[in-house]
């Protein structure tokens, strides 16, 4: 069964008709080509396909496409303006949060509803609200130093 969801993903009107089924990861990465969200686990444990929906962090992974009808959907390819990176992904890129790079577009967006809610946060409140993101690599050490950087980039 089919069914036509319409929202505004970055800022842009959309409308697509998609099986009832089908996941906001899924219609956001194989209908709207925006691959910057990614799909880690497929289980919701891992964070890499965090988006905001009215201005949330979520996992894209686990709400329905058709359940987001009417939303404004954010992916990490709003951020950007041109080549200027936004200060979170900036504070990412000078600080090596960035590691493989996987997992890094659902830090970023969990990061700034982090910022969002608490403008300056502890290190210990920042490494609470990453309980939901799993990065693979190594450990969280440069993701927490790049976070605190760029809510006090944010800030200024």
């Amino acid at each position: 069964m089919s069914v036509t969801v319409s929202m505004t993903v970055n800022g842009k009107a959309i409308s697509a008709e998609v099986e009832a089924r089908t996941l906001l990861v899924q219609l956001l990465r194989d209908e709207l080509e925006l691959t910057g969200t990614h799909v880690g686990c497929d289980t919701s444990q891992c964070g890499a396909c965090v988006v905001h929906v009215d201005g949330k962090s979520i996992k894209s992974c686990t709400v329905l496409a058709a359940q987001c009808d009417g939303a404004e959907v954010t992916t990490i390819e709003a951020l950007a303006t041109g080549d200027t990176l936004h200060p979170m992904q900036e504070a990412f890129r000078t600080n090596h949060g960035l590691q493989c790079g996987f997992c890094t577009p659902g830090m970023v967006m969990s990061a700034l509803d982090l910022v969002a809610n608490n403008p300056d946060p502890s290190e210990s409140e920042v490494r609470d609200w990453l309980e939901g993101n799993i990065c693979r690599c190594t450990g969280y050490h440069n993701i927490v130093k790049s976070i605190l950087d760029g809510a006090k980039a944010m800030r200024s």
